[in-house]
């Protein structure tokens, strides 16, 4: 049996934790955001403005709903937050757009842009990374992380949603992707999977600081890769090569690749 002062000392904690919308209530919101913004990802389809006015409105009451539960965190009231959140979607659609258009143009491999919306993983990520960045840029506590982190565990990419991203970006395949906090990356990037842009550490001290690189423009970065710390950026036109590890920085137009030795046994030599 549990011991009665165990479950007075958790007990406790329910009492006085922080309430906190709870993380189905999180990805169901930004899923539905997903569901109406590209209908190529479920079969609803809706046929006359009044009802996907009346879908809009609530999903408007699902992210108030959100917010003011964490109404005493934030920097403005809820209401304000999510009118400044509304007012950004039409620019965050647009750039989720030159996101599809990059994967299209840059995958031999797709077939039409529904492929895109409906099959790549890599634009899943990148659509919920992109709402909860909004939340991010508004002081929103924790619901962007949550956001993210839902993608994560759908995908294998890691994108927090401090990251800065342009546009036309496209990931590649994409599982083990990492992207930290304060990494900025330029437009029309190209990154394939196993890619970590972090920090060269992690302590905690370094709270607020650029702790994880800058990638220019045009760039592609090659399965496998790993950049690291807070000052060390990839020029624009450059290409990092698969399984490379890159702490400096490097000028425009570099070509960056790994040197491997491979060695094959002949077991009739060795005899």
């Amino acid at each position: 049996m549990v011991s009665s002062s165990f479950i007075k000392k958790i007990l406790e904690k329910h009492k006085t934790s922080e309430k906190f919308p709870s993380t189905s209530s999180i990805s169901k919101f930004t899923t539905q955001l997903m569901l109406v913004l590209f209908p190529e990802q479920c079969k609803n389809r809706w046929q006359k403005y009044e009802e996907l006015e009346l879908k809009f409105e609530s999903l408007c009451e699902s992210l108030l709903e959100i917010l003011e539960a964490l109404e005493k965190q934030l920097p403005q009231s809820a209401k304000d937050t999510a009118t400044i959140f509304w007012g950004k979607l039409p620019v965050v659609y647009t750039l989720l757009l030159t996101d599809i258009e990059a994967i299209s143009n840059g995958d031999p491999a797709v077939k039409s842009e529904y492929e895109v919306i409906r099959a790549y993983p890599g634009f899943y990520a990148i659509f919920f990374y992109r709402i909860a960045h909004e939340l991010y840029l508004l002081d929103v506590p924790i619901v962007p992380r949550v956001m993210t982190e839902y993608a994560h565990s759908k995908t294998g990419i890691d994108i927090h949603p401090g990251a800065s991203i342009g546009e036309h970006f496209f990931i590649d395949h994409g599982t083990g992707i990492v992207i930290g906090e304060t990494v900025i990356i330029g437009k029309h990037v190209k990154m394939y999977q196993g890619v970590t842009l972090g920090a060269l550490s992690v302590a905690k001290s370094m709270v607020g600081t650029k702790r994880h690189p800058t990638v220019e423009d045009n760039v592609v970065i090659y399965s496998g890769a790993t950049i690291l710390g807070g000052e060390t950026v990839v020029g624009s036109d450059s290409i990092v090569g698969g399984n490379v590890w890159l702490t400096r920085s490097v000028p425009a137009n570099t070509t960056i690749y790994h040197q491997a030795s491979t060695k094959i046994r002949n077991e009739k030599q060795e005899k």
